[in-house]
């Protein structure tokens, strides 16, 4: 039998109590790590730790945009999963500038620093994936929130794993 047998097929679009429960737990850690980050990357004199504050930083934004159009018209969604696209890479593209800038201009941060705030990292990106592993599918605005927590999570494994 073909996939539309039964009539057109349902997205989760994150009209949930439990989602929009979880979503909120998942910004708040992300604002804690902003923070966490921030100040740690501060005191170790660290670009690296300040531009994946920044990525949390992005993250409770956008999570917190996905949170704002839960329920609205399909249109407003769509507007809204593009200005997260596009806000992400116009940031993506600052931290990578940033990061080049202060590599070869500045010099070498204290990595005992990095490593501490990094697990930490890590401990928060896997948490936020766990508490939204039940809701990896739905329209694009509830993906992205799974995709970036996900990616975030690999990219601290990776990161760790390569020091």
């Amino acid at each position: 039998m073909g996939a539309d047998c039964c009539g057109p097929e349902t997205v989760f679009e994150g009209l949930s109590a439990d989602y929009k429960r979880r979503l909120w737990l998942v910004i708040g850690l992300n604002a804690a790590m902003f923070l966490v980050e921030m100040g740690a990357g501060a005191l170790a004199s660290s670009r690296a730790l300040q531009a994946d504050a920044l990525d949390f930083l992005g993250d409770t934004f956008t999570y917190g945009i996905t949170l704002a159009v839960i329920g609205a018209p399909l249109r407003t969604r769509a507007l809204a999963a593009f200005v997260k696209g596009i806000s992400l890479t116009i940031m993506g593209l600052w931290v990578l500038a940033i990061t080049a800038y202060y590599v070869l201009i500045v010099g070498v941060p204290r990595a005992e620093i990095m490593g501490v705030v990094g697990f930490l990292a890590l401990a928060a990106n896997v948490t936020s994936v766990l508490i939204l592993m039940r809701y990896k599918e739905g329209d694009a605005n509830v993906r992205s929130v799974w995709v970036c927590s996900r990616n975030d999570a690999i990219g601290n494994v990776a990161a760790l794993g390569h020091t």
